[in-house]
Formats: structure tokens, C-alpha cells, sequence
């Protein structure tokens, strides 16, 4: 019998070896799938948290929720790239969806679900089981996720079919600054990221407390990729990177406009896909979210990113909503998926 409850405390998650397994750093494809990264949501950037766990037997399956006044979405914030539902192995996946999209219906009428990945199926599959539970259901895509597979290659291999633009910049500018790479955790070297960002062209920090917390987590596993570059000893230009499951995460970049000319970021994505390439041996690096024109020099693929958003028609507050969807999606002349 599949069963299905809610917590709004992680250390009730915490609690069940089964979920705690499947949720460890070990097991984890990636940082937004652990539980160490919902906490630090939850802890640093003021989240009420709704973690749905479904149990059928010796299985089991979460889903990272939060409440919004009436409406339910995902546990994520700007530096989540993807939220999906996680599955121990061998678990019968439509039907433990089917059932979190029934017992869904008593939490909230209105779902609002993103940015949810689809190369292995996962909206597709959220969406098949909302609306086999009587949810009206709307899916779209929201963002795009720019990824680069190795396929085998060395750095070299790969830097061989860049633009020319971005060799001939590399050629050029390289050597104008100097390029370090740290793998734990160095308050020193944040300070100097933090720093470029706060006078880069990025907008204000979201919630720097829970992205330093993070990568202080990430240098105690080894898993950080924190690179500086120095111009006559100026930190000019930083980036943030973390690998794992053989896949190196692109978190954040910036640069000092002053300092635009000796093209640092540059230098510094290409150093530190050397790094992941040759010496991390990642399968994959992952750009994040975005549909930024530099990400395009470096990265080969593009996947969607897609929200879905579920009512309960049968609660008079939504009808104004559906109606709406109802008929963009007929401007638009075409159905979602």
C-alpha cells in the first residue's frame, strides 16, 4: 500500500533511514538533489518547507516542496539549476507519482512546479500523473539548461572546435592574468569573489549566506571549483564550480568591468574546463539555467526547462485561472504537453 505524508521539519526526513540513504551526498546526481541543500534553503533564505514523501513498501520517493500563501511550488531559488522527484532504485515510479498527485489535492488546489528537467522524463511523467488525479493541468517551458558532453574528449580535443573568436581571445589574453584554482574551502579567496561580484555586472546577490554556506560544504567534500584570476595581483575575475557524479555544475561567474579588456572570464572558463576535463574526468558540465550568448560559445547542447502549473477545477477560486490558460493556450494554437 502506497502512503503518502508531508514534513515541514527535515530532521523528521532525516529520520527515515530509507529517505536518508537516498538523499546522501554519496547517492545525490547532483547539489539540489540532497538534503544538506534544502536545508540551507530553508535555514538561509526563509523558506517553509512541504517535503512530500511517498512510501510503498521498502521504497521510496520525495519531492521538495514549499508553501506560498495558497499555493504549493518547489523547494528552489535562483541557484537551483532543476528540482525533480527522487526515487530509490526499482521503484514503481508512475504509481508512486499518481499517488503524491491524489493526496496533493489535499494541500493545496493550485500547483506551481518548476524549473522541471525532462531528458530522463520527469515533467512528462508529473504531468501524466496530475492529470490522471483530476488536476487541470498546464505545461510550458520556462528556461533552457546549456550543457556540454565530453564525449571522451581531452581539453584540447574540445578548445580545437570553439569558435574562433574565443581561441583567438585565449591566445591573445591569456597570460595577462594569473589563474588559481581551489578545491577547499579558502575565506580569503570568497572574500575576493564576493567582492568582484558586488562590483560586477551581476545584479545584487540573492542570498549570499546560503551560497557561502554551500560552497563551505563543498571544500570539506572536495568537491569545490573556486577559481581567481589576479591582474599584477588585483583579483579581477572569479567562478564557482563544484563536481560530482561525474559532472562538473557552473554556479557563478563574474568579472570587473574595469578589468572587461584583459577578457578574465575567458581565461578563466577555459582553465577551469581543463581542470574538470583532464584531471576531474567529468562526463558533463552543466551551465545551469539561462539563455545567456557567452554560454553558447562554450556549451554544445540545449535542454528545456519546464513548468507546470495544476488547479483543482473543482474549487470555484480557480476557474478564473484555468479560463485564462484555457485560452492562451488556444491563442497560441497549440496544447502543452
Amino acid at each position: 500500500m502506497i502512503s503518502v505524508d508531508y514534513h515541514d521539519d527535515l530532521k523528521e526526513v532525516q529520520g527515515d533511514a530509507v529517505l536518508a540513504a537516498l538523499l546522501d551526498a554519496p547517492q545525490a546526481r547532483a547539489p539540489f538533489d540532497r538534503l544538506a541543500w534544502w536545508q540551507g534553503l530553508v535555514e538561509c533564505c526563509d523558506f517553509l518547507p512541504l517535503i512530500a514523501v511517498v512510501r510503498d513498501g521498502r521504497h521510496r520517493a520525495v519531492m521538495p516542496l514549499l508553501r506560498r500563501a495558497r499555493q504549493i511550488h518547489c523547494l528552489a531559488n535562483w541557484y537551483s539549476f532543476r528540482v525533480a522527484p527522487l526515487f530509490t532504485p526499482e521503484a514503481d515510479r508512475a504509481a508512486m507519482l499518481t499517488a503524491l498527485a491524489r493526496d496533493l489535492a489535499g494541500q493545496s488546489p493550485h500547483l506551481v512546479l518548476s524549473s522541471l528537467p525532462d531528458e530522463h522524463g520527469d515533467a512528462a511523467a508529473l504531468a501524466a500523473a496530475l492529470r490522471a488525479a483530476g488536476w487541470a493541468t498546464f505545461v510550458e517551458p520556462c528556461d533552457v539548461n546549456h550543457v556540454l558532453p565530453i564525449a571522451g574528449r581531452t581539453f584540447a580535443e574540445y578548445l580545437a572546435a570553439r569558435p574562433g573568436p574565443v581561441r583567438t581571445t585565449l591566445k591573445r589574453k591569456a597570460e595577462k592574468v594569473e589563474v588559481t584554482i581551489e578545491t577547499t574551502f579558502n575565506p580569503n579567496s570568497w572574500a575576493s569573489y564576493e567582492d568582484i561580484y558586488a562590483h560586477s555586472w551581476k545584479g545584487e546577490e540573492g542570498c549570499p549566506g546560503f551560497l557561502r554556506r554551500f560552497a563551505e560544504q563543498e571544500g570539506a567534500a572536495g568537491r569545490l571549483r573556486l577559481a581567481i584570476a589576479r591582474a599584477e595581483g588585483r583579483p579581477v575575475a572569479a567562478q564557482f564550480w563544484t563536481v560530482e557524479s561525474e559532472t562538473a555544475f557552473i554556479h557563478k561567474l563574474a568579472h570587473l568591468e574595469d578589468a572587461k579588456a584583459l577578457s578574465p572570464g575567458t581565461t578563466l572558463t577555459a582553465a577551469l574546463l581543463e581542470q574538470v576535463i583532464d584531471r576531474d574526468k567529468v562526463n558533463l558540465v552543466d551551465f545551469g539555467t539561462g539563455n545567456d550568448g557567452y554560454k553558447r560559445d562554450w556549451m554544445e547542447v540545449v535542454r528545456p526547462r519546464y513548468r507546470i502549473e495544476a488547479f483543482r477545477a473543482k474549487w470555484p477560486g480557480t476557474w478564473p485561472a484555468i479560463a485564462r490558460k484555457v485560452l492562451h493556450r488556444v491563442a497560441a494554437g497549440g496544447s502543452d504537453g
